[in-house]
């Protein structure tokens, strides 16, 4: 019975468990960032947004106006925000390996094949806010959780909603 609940418990707390991590720079004073603006996407050869950016996009700015922080232009805020889709591979198996063998007493011969492996591409969301003054990071956000092509639109959504709420949670650092 113990073993049950200590089971169910530990599954309780990993459910509850951050969908994301943050750093800092120590020395930046975040009461004094009252404003903030889209950094330019200098890098970007695109001109136009994609659907996910639309998406990150909407939740960085439902997230900030939540803390109270007021949208202005670029050249007048405190902070800006920058944010990226970090490409990333997973090898992932599936199935099982097959294999057999022979043996009798101490000696023995096997032959095993590994279960199937394909790669898959995923991209991990990562935000900054940069104070505009310094031109240097004060914050920064990753996500463990990872967009596919597989997942429908309205999944994608909810999942970008989720992990910027979760990683907008531990902003201002310092307030847990």
């Amino acid at each position: 019975m113990r073993v049950a609940i200590a089971s169910l418990m530990m599954l309780l707390l990993a459910g509850c468990a951050s969908k994301s991590v943050t750093d800092y720079d120590s020395g930046a004073v975040f009461g004094n960032y009252t404003s903030w603006a889209f950094a330019d996407r200098r890098g970007d050869d695109s001109a136009f947004q994609s659907l996910d950016g639309s998406r990150v996009r909407a939740a960085v700015e439902r997230e900030l106006n939540r803390k109270a922080m007021n949208k202005v232009s670029a050249g007048e805020a405190d902070l800006l925000v920058t944010w990226e889709v970090v490409e990333e591979e997973r090898l992932e198996s599936s199935g099982v390996g097959l294999g057999f063998g022979i043996g009798r007493g101490n000696f023995g011969w096997g032959l095993a094949s590994a279960p199937p492996v394909r790669e898959i591409q995923e991209g991990k969301l990562v935000v900054e806010l940069v104070d505009a003054g310094t031109e240097k990071v004060v914050w920064r956000a990753a996500s463990r959780r990872y967009l596919n092509e597989d997942q429908s639109p309205e999944h994608r959504r909810e999942l970008i909603d989720e992990v910027v709420a979760d990683m907008f949670s531990k902003y201002p650092p310092g307030l847990d």
